[in-house]
């Protein structure tokens, strides 16, 4: 059963990976990473400083999910702990430290590389693993070909991913998460340039969700006005006229609906990579939705709702974008 903890960390999809030098740098970049939309922190045993970074990142910044990484052994997870790391992350498969984690109920993702170690992994009954060094052990090649033998198992790939390639991995069906030190520059934690962590995780963030303007909805008092509104900015623009039950569309661009519907003016339709990460973003900051106006897929998953509030008298529309 996976825990609380780390479906939030699923669905957030990016794990940060911290090694710090200094522990008085940890507050003000979990801060960063928390108003940069990606509350999750991996800190990690490679610096002396870690240990300390831990601490003062679940003491005082309550809204970061923070864990322990670059885990040997048990003597470094049972410190974590105690230190307020909410999970471990180990580099390679460690029967000791696993066990003593299930054990004692927290939150494991074991580092793993080859089919030996996931069958070790799935003996101890885990279903999420590390795949690390991604790039070096294949990629998403690699991890494509694991998931025939391997259904039942996540991975959270980390090692040469980044910007530029993680909407590879996340596109796969057994991938749940990616980490990497792509979020966190260590030129800006050096500079201590907070602003700049925050606008990296805001702009990485912005391109897993992938947020695009899909349709322009226009509210009509009756069929007749919405004909005519229709037929007038195919004309302009070129576009197909194409009729359903309650709205005409102008090609792809306007929706113009036949009667009053949400929104004083109309609706703006936002398509998105991914609605589940979508939904739990939103919600993270807060921002309510119409519960009247879910649709979801043969799964169970959401693929269209609006939020509660009006923007310039626009409801906002989202939608999942076609895979």
């Amino acid at each position: 059963m996976t825990s609380k903890n780390m479906q939030d960390i699923f669905d957030i999809g990016l794990v940060p990976l911290i090694s710090l030098d200094d522990a008085n740098d940890a507050v003000p970049l979990a801060q960063a990473l928390v108003k940069g939309g990606i509350p999750v922190a991996e800190v990690t045993f490679r610096t002396a400083a870690g240990l300390d970074s831990i601490r003062e990142m679940a003491a005082k910044v309550p809204d970061i999910i923070v864990g322990a990484g670059t885990v040997h052994d048990i003597a470094h997870a049972e410190q974590a702990i105690d230190a307020g790391a909410k999970f471990i992350v180990t580099p390679g498969f460690n029967p000791s430290v696993v066990k003593w984690c299930l054990d004692n109920n927290i939150d494991v993702v074991p580092g793993t590389a080859s089919p030996a170690d996931i069958e070790a992994a799935m003996a101890m009954g885990l279903n999420t693993c590390k795949f690390f060094p991604a790039e070096a052990y294949g990629g998403t090649k690699t991890l494509k070909a694991l998931l025939g033998p391997f259904s039942g198992i996540s991975f959270m790939p980390t090692g040469g991913v980044n910007e530029e390639n993680m909407l590879d991995y996340l596109s796969l069906p057994n991938v749940v998460a990616v980490g990497g030190s792509f979020m966190t520059p260590s030129s800006a934690i050096k500079a201590k340039n907070w602003d700049n962590i925050v606008e990296t995780c805001q702009q990485i963030l912005s391109r897993l969700l992938g947020f695009s303007l899909a349709h322009v909805g226009i509210n009509c008092e009756n069929a007749k006005q919405a004909d005519s509104v229709t037929s007038r900015l195919a004309e302009l623009f070129l576009q197909e006229k194409i009729e359903h039950d309650g709205a005409y569309f102008a090609g792809s661009m306007a929706e113009v609906i036949k009667s009053p519907f949400l929104g004083k003016k109309g609706h703006l339709c936002i398509d998105t990579n991914d609605m589940i990460r979508t939904v739990a973003y939103f919600r993270r900051k807060g921002i309510k939705f119409n519960d009247d106006t879910w649709i979801n897929d043969e799964k169970g998953n959401p693929k269209v709702v609006y939020l509660a509030e009006e923007v310039g008298g626009f409801c906002i529309h989202l939608r999942q974008k076609a895979k």
